[in-house]
């Protein structure tokens, strides 16, 4: 198998917004995950891990996110910036003088893994930029929200998210990696 075991995920939490409840549950992102990077062998290994392949994608520049199932992202090729927790009618700074939501500069052989409630889009990607998604298995058909509406549907639209299961498999390393066990232990606190 071409995955590689050196470097532990980084973990990005990104903060609910009055248009996208985000997660308190990390973005989990594998840099450089595969040595060698393959559509094939990349598909092989993550469905082997239970999460089952969606579509082949180039760019989804519009910001978006998934109420009813978390989302992986396998990097195939290229270079993109995903970015992550924001609503188009977001202001860039919040209250507190923070920047509103993360850019992360991903690249051919990463995956990013997002809870369901986390925005997210893809911007300035290279003209060669390829991802594969995939879903945990059993999840059903992931619904789509633009990061529109008002602070009581948001509300009510991070109740579903927290209540989509944690997979209990990790998408790169299965049984063993760190997925589960780092979403169960934040999800207790």
């Amino acid at each position: 198998m071409d995955v590689s075991e050196a470097l532990p995920p980084e973990l990005h939490v990104v903060a609910p917004t009055p248009h996208v409840p985000n997660s308190k549950l990390p973005v989990m992102l594998y840099r450089k995950a595969f040595l060698k990077v393959s559509y094939d062998e990349m598909i092989k290994v993550i469905e082997g891990n239970g999460w089952a392949k969606g579509s082949h994608w180039g760019v989804y520049p519009t910001a978006h996110f998934h109420s009813n199932s978390h989302e992986c992202y396998a990097i195939i090729r290229g270079k993109g910036t995903y970015v992550l927790g924001k609503s188009p009618i977001d202001n860039d700074v919040g209250g507190d003088g923070e920047k509103i939501g993360r850019d992360l500069l991903v690249e051919q052989g990463d995956i990013v893994v997002l809870p369901a409630g986390v925005s997210h889009a893809v911007i300035a990607p290279e003209e060669d930029w390829e991802v594969v998604t995939f879903y945990p298995e059993g999840s059903p058909q992931w619904d789509m929200n633009f990061c529109k509406d008002g602070p009581e549907e948001t509300a009510q639209k991070s109740r579903d998210c927290s209540n989509v299961p944690i997979p209990p498999k990790d998408p790169v390393f299965g049984i063993a990696g760190p997925l589960p066990e780092v979403w169960k232990n934040v999800s207790m606190q």
